[in-house]
C-alpha cells in the first residue's frame, strides 16, 4: 500500500511539473529567439542605413570592410545586395555578381519589405535571418541579410532546458521524500491491523493493535477493531471453557450412571434385558461424544508448534498396531508407496489422526476386503491416504462429514458425530488439508497432505504439553477398538466415515 500511495503522489507531482516546465520551456524558447532576432533587426537596420549612403555616394568598396568588421565583431554574417539583387559584398569575401534576387526575403526587401525568421541553407543547418531594404526615402538602393546559426539560440534554450529538468528533479526527490513519510505514516496503521488480524486468526492476539497512529479516520478503525477483537476473544474463550467444564463435569456422572445400570442387571427380568443393553449403550455414546467434546477442547487451546514428523516410521507402527483387529475381521491392512521422509505435524497429532481414519476404515471394510495406507510425494507436500473398499458415500455427506456432531441417516447409533471434527483439527494444527473422495472402485479415499521437510532442515520447537515422544497403539479391549473409557465400541460392518 505505501508503494501505491508513493507512486500515486509523485505521479500527480510529474503530472504537474511536465504541465509547468514543458509550456515553460517552450515560451522562453519561442522569446530568446523573438529578442534575439529583434536584436538582429536593429542591427540591420543600422547597417542597411550605412551601406545605403555609400552606394548612394559611389563609394561601393567601405561595405566589405563595414561588413567584415560586424562579423568580427558579433559572429553573424551579413551580405548586402543592389536594387537588382545582385550581390555588392559580403561579409566573408569580397563583391561578385551572385544574383540573389530569387530569395523570397530579398525580393521582399527590394519592395520595402522587412523579413525575419528562421530558414535551412543549403547545406542543410537551420539559422536566424534578418532582411530589411536598404533606403533613402521612397527609393530603394538594395537590401540587407544578417544571418547567425540557429545553435546561437538553441544553445540557450537547451541550457534553460537542462536547468528546468533538473529543477523538476530536485522538486520530485522532495516530493518523493515527503510523500514516502506521509504515505508510511497513513499505512502504519493498517499494517498494525494486518498484523493483528493475523494473530487474532491464529488465536494469540495479546495485545490491541495501538489506537493512536495514522489518520482519525484509521485511529477510530483501529479503536473499533480491538474492541471487536476483544469482544470476540471474550466469547470464543467462554465457549471452550463452557466445552471443557461441561465435558469434565459431565464424565464423573455418566461413569455412575453406566455403573448403576450395570448393578441392575441382577435385578432385572430377562425380558428387561435388552432394555438394560440399549440404556448402557446410549450411555457409552454420551461418553464418548463428552470425550470427543473434551478432546476438541483441548485442541483448540493447544500450542500450534510443529515438530518433524518420521512419517514412515509412524504409518508402519499404527499399521502394526492395527494389524490383529483387521486380521480378527478377516481384512487385509497394507502399506504401499515409496518412502516420503519427514513433515511438519503438530506434537502428538498424526498418530491420533491415522488411529481415527483406520479405526473409521476398518469399520466401514467388509470381511475380505482391504484397508491400503498409501504414501506419496507430491510437488508440494506428503500426501497419505487411508483407503478402505467399503460402501461409500454421497458427495453431500463427504462435504458434511467434518461436522461436528454430522452423522450419516444410515449411521450406527454408537457414534458421537465427533470423530472426523476431531481429525479436522488435528490436520489443521498440523498445517495440512485433509479431504474425503471416493476410492478407486468402491469406498472412502482420505487423504492428508502435510508440509515436508527438506533434508538437513533444522528448527527449534516446543513440546506440546501432552506428547510423549512415543507412537501408542490404538486402545483395545480383548482385540477391539475402545472409547475413551477403556470399553469396546461396536464394529457394524454399514458404518463408513460417519462419525
Amino acid at each position: 500500500m505505501t508503494r501505491r500511495l508513493l507512486v500515486s503522489y509523485l505521479s500527480l507531482t510529474l503530472l504537474v511539473l511536465l504541465t509547468l516546465e514543458i509550456p515553460l520551456g517552450l515560451l522562453y524558447t519561442r522569446g530568446e529567439t523573438d529578442r534575439f532576432l529583434s536584436a538582429i533587426e536593429r542591427d540591420a537596420v543600422v547597417l542597411a542605413e550605412n551601406a545605403e549612403e555609400a552606394i548612394e555616394n559611389g563609394d561601393v568598396a567601405e561595405v566589405p570592410d563595414m561588413l567584415a568588421e560586424y562579423a568580427r565583431d558579433t559572429g553573424g554574417h551579413a551580405v548586402v545586395v543592389d536594387p537588382d539583387g545582385i550581390e555588392v559584398a559580403r561579409s566573408a569575401g569580397t563583391p561578385n555578381d551572385t544574383d540573389l534576387s530569387a530569395n523570397p526575403d530579398i525580393a521582399a526587401a527590394l519592395r520595402n519589405q522587412r523579413r525575419s525568421g528562421t530558414r535551412a541553407t543549403a547545406q542543410g543547418i537551420d539559422e536566424l535571418y534578418v532582411t530589411v531594404p536598404a533606403t533613402s526615402g521612397q527609393t530603394i538602393r538594395g537590401a540587407l541579410r544578417i544571418t547567425y546559426p540557429a545553435t546561437a539560440v538553441t544553445d540557450r534554450a537547451a541550457q534553460a532546458w537542462w536547468i528546468l529538468t533538473g529543477v523538476g528533479l530536485a522538486v520530485l526527490l522532495i516530493a518523493a521524500a515527503v510523500a514516502f513519510g506521509l504515505a508510511r505514516w497513513m499505512t502504519r496503521p493498517v499494517r498494525e491491523l494486518e498484523a493483528a488480524t493475523t494473530r487474532l486468526a491464529s488465536g494469540s492476539l495479546d495485545t490491541p493493535p495501538p489506537a493512536d497512529l495514522g489518520p482519525p479516520e484509521l485511529r477510530r478503525l483501529a479503536a473499533t477493531f480491538a474492541d471487536t477483537a476483544g469482544r470476540l476473544q471474550h466469547l470464543i474463550a467462554a465457549q471452550r471453557a463452557f466445552a471443557a467444564d461441561a465435558s469434565h463435569q459431565l464424565k464423573t456422572p455418566l461413569t455412575a450412571l453406566r455403573l448403576r445400570l450395570e448393578n441392575l442387571e441382577p435385578a432385572l427380568d430377562p425380558r428387561a434385558l435388552p432394555s438394560l443393553d440399549e440404556a448402557v449403550a446410549e450411555t457409552d455414546r454420551l461418553t464418548r461424544m463428552v470425550q470427543g467434546l473434551l478432546a476438541l477442547a483441548r485442541l483448540e487451546d493447544a500450542a500450534t508448534d510443529r515438530i518433524p514428523v518420521d512419517v514412515d516410521g509412524l504409518v508402519a507402527d499404527r499399521a502394526a498396531s492395527w494389524a490383529p483387529f483387521a486380521a480378527e475381521h478377516d481384512v487385509a491392512l497394507t502399506v504401499t508407496g515409496p518412502t516420503v521422509g519427514q513433515a511438519w505435524a503438530a506434537p502428538h497429532a498424526l498418530d491420533q489422526i491415522l488411529d481415527n481414519l483406520l479405526a473409521n476404515a476398518l469399520r466401514a471394510a467388509p470381511a475380505g476386503s482391504t484397508v491400503t495406507i498409501n504414501r506419496r510425494p507430491t510437488t508440494d507436500g506428503i500426501e497419505i491416504h487411508v483407503i478402505d473398499q467399503g460402501a461409500g458415500m454421497s458427495a453431500a455427506d463427504r462435504q458434511r462429514a467434518f461436522d461436528r456432531f454430522w452423522r450419516a441417516p444410515d449411521a450406527s447409533d454408537d457414534g458421537s458425530g465427533l470423530g472426523l471434527a476431531i481429525v479436522a483439527q488435528l490436520v489443521r494444527a498440523s498445517g495440512g488439508h485433509i479431504t474425503l473422495e471416493p476410492a478407486p472402485r468402491t469406498g472412502i479415499d482420505a487423504a492428508i497432505r502435510l508440509q515436508p521437510i527438506p533434508p538437513g532442515t533444522s528448527r527449534t520447537y516446543r513440546k506440546h504439553p501432552h506428547a510423549t515422544g512415543r507412537h501408542t497403539p490404538p486402545a483395545t479391549n480383548n482385540g477391539k477398538p475402545a472409547d475413551h473409557t477403556g470399553r469396546p465400541t461396536r464394529t457394524p460392518r454399514t458404518a463408513d466415515h460417519r462419525g
